[in-house]
């Protein structure tokens, strides 16, 4: 499902590109009055697209919207300022820009999908049907539509309609996932749990894994009285995760009791229409399509400001972009009281920590570990910002503080093990660093982290050679893409004096990652050993 759904964002962005290029033709074309109105509108445009290159679509809307007010008539600057201006959620400004932009081109996905919700807002379901259906443009845009359309169906009272709506049996196999779980959420909301069980179990077939899903059945399960089903859906999240389920699984656990009313994921048409979208925009982001992704995330806002996953989700696509302080202000907008706030908080931290702001990340992580005293969480975050930082010292006390947390450690805690056998490494206490990397390794015997480090480490030291590239070589067999992995098998062979084997290996390495200094300085290193020094200059 993944892979059709990146197929399908591939050729959309191939199709953004070819639209943008259009722009540098239609700006040639066009007929400046004054040298100086070229100027600014050329520069507008310039600084609008450096913005936008670097993911600040705040600061591109500003230089998009001056190149607008000196060539209002240009289709193109119009629909990036409104692109822009959604992106931003800038909807006093997007909302006119849409329809704007829709009166001069019909052809318009987004500016269809915005008014539509706009719409829908308003009350005026017939007129967002309509605005959905024109936005049903390629596999994205058709199911968009249809999940929009279904959604102002139950609005207005027509549930059969809205069901009808989503049965489109020529649309691929990821796009069906979409149609039943929004079928299932269309029954419930309109009161045909028959239907709404059907279309759950079909949901669950496809894809059993996705927590919203489960929580959506559960939900419905335990509403309509079979709490059986609804803790079995639950057991199976909690056995996925290794017994660490997630915090809204435990939540919903314990609200379902006999005789007691559960609430449904989803109550609303409202709340529906806002799960479309952000439900696409999570994937889009998660696929790469960040920048549509930000788009679709920004109209499930629009629709319910308060949508906790919505937010979460953005937050995430800014911290993708190098947003920091953007995903900050996303979290902040989080409704207070979440169950999710503990897991805010730690991304909060990290972010902080990406801004420079090491200090206060560690204020927040201070305070979630004294009101969360038996969660290894904040510590783990914590000890993880402090050992990037290289300050091992702090974070080896950390990690042991987590440790003593932990009665029986099991696989799930091979990375603490690890990561303070790194800093312990680092400190120049070797003792300590192996006997963590050796636990962290008996509770994950096939942890290519953990086997490359400990097995690198001891052929470095001339210690147990022959188990040392033993572990290598089982880490590069489990991950043999990657870069950093490869390059120790080869640099291990290199300190053994096998160069010929070297080379083979740490060509490989430059191949994954190129751009490395280190490991093109290795290469370099073992080509002038097996006299290929022309060679081996290039690498230096």
């Amino acid at each position: 499902m993944r892979a059709s759904l990146r197929h399908v964002l591939l050729s959309t962005a191939t199709a953004i590109g070819m639209f943008t290029a259009s722009l540098s033709t239609a700006q040639a074309a066009n007929d400046f009055t004054t040298e100086t109105d070229a100027h600014s509108l050329l520069g507008s445009y310039l600084a609008a697209n450096v913005a936008k290159g670097a993911n600040d679509n705040n600061s591109a809307a500003t230089f998009y919207r001056s190149a607008l007010a000196l060539d209002p008539s240009n289709v193109v600057l119009l629909e990036q300022a409104f692109q822009t201006e959604a992106a931003e959620a800038h909807w006093d400004r997007a909302v006119p820009l849409a329809r704007e932009l829709v009166a001069k081109s019909s052809e318009n996905r987004m500016a269809y999908l915005l008014l539509g919700i706009n719409s829908f807002k308003n009350g005026n379901y017939m007129q967002a049907d309509e605005e959905f259906r024109k936005a049903s443009d390629g596999p994205i845009g058709e199911l968009t539509a249809a999940l929009a359309r279904a959604w102002a169906a139950a609005a207005s009272g027509n549930s059969q309609r809205a069901l009808k709506l989503l049965d489109l049996p020529k649309q691929a196999e990821w796009a069906q996932f979409y149609l039943n779980y929004h079928k299932a959420l269309i029954a419930d909301v309109t009161g045909l749990p028959k239907d709404a069980l059907a279309a759950y179990e079909h949901s669950m077939r496809q894809d059993s894994t996705t927590l919203r899903i489960a929580l959506a059945y559960a939900r419905h399960a335990a509403r309509n009285g079979n709490e059986k089903l609804a803790k079995e859906i639950l057991d199976g999240q909690t056995e996925r995760s290794q017994g660490d389920p997630h915090v809204l699984v435990r939540q919903l656990r314990e609200e379902i009791a006999p005789g007691k009313k559960t609430d449904l994921l989803i109550s609303t048409a409202a709340e529906g229409m806002a799960e479309v979208f952000y439900g696409l925009g999570e994937a889009l982001t998660s696929e790469g399509g960040l920048s549509m992704g930000v788009l679709y995330l920004q109209l499930a806002l629009y629709a319910q400001p308060d949508h906790a996953f919505a937010l979460a989700a953005l937050a995430s696509a800014y911290e993708s972009g190098q947003r920091y302080q953007a995903a900050i202000d996303a979290y902040d907008r989080i409704p207070a009281g979440t169950p999710l706030q503990a897991a805010i908080d730690i991304r909060k931290a990290f972010d902080l920590n990406s801004l420079e702001k090491v200090d206060e990340a560690k204020v927040i992580l201070d305070r979630l570990a004294k009101e969360n005293p038996t969660d290894l969480k904040p510590l783990d975050a914590l000890g993880n910002i402090l050992r990037a930082r290289k300050r091992y010292g702090e974070a080896v006390d950390v990690y042991s503080a987590a440790l003593k947390l932990l009665p029986k450690p099991d696989k799930r805690h091979w990375s603490i093990f690890y990561s303070r056998g790194t800093c312990y490494e680092r400190l120049k206490n070797w003792p300590a660093a192996e006997a963590d990397l050796q636990k962290a390794l008996e509770l994950y015997p096939d942890q290519p982290l953990a086997l490359n480090y400990l097995g690198y480490s001891w052929v470095d030291q001339n210690r147990n050679l022959k188990q040392g590239m033993a572990l290598i070589e089982k880490a590069v067999a489990l991950k043999p893409d990657d870069g950093y992995i490869v390059d120790s098998l080869g640099w291990a062979h290199y300190k053994l004096g096998n160069f010929a084997e070297a080379v083979r290996f740490l060509e490989r390495a430059v191949e994954l990652k190129p751009q490395d200094p280190v490991l093109n300085d290795h290469l370099g290193d073992a080509l002038w050993r097996v006299g290929r020094e022309r060679e081996a200059k290039f690498q230096w």
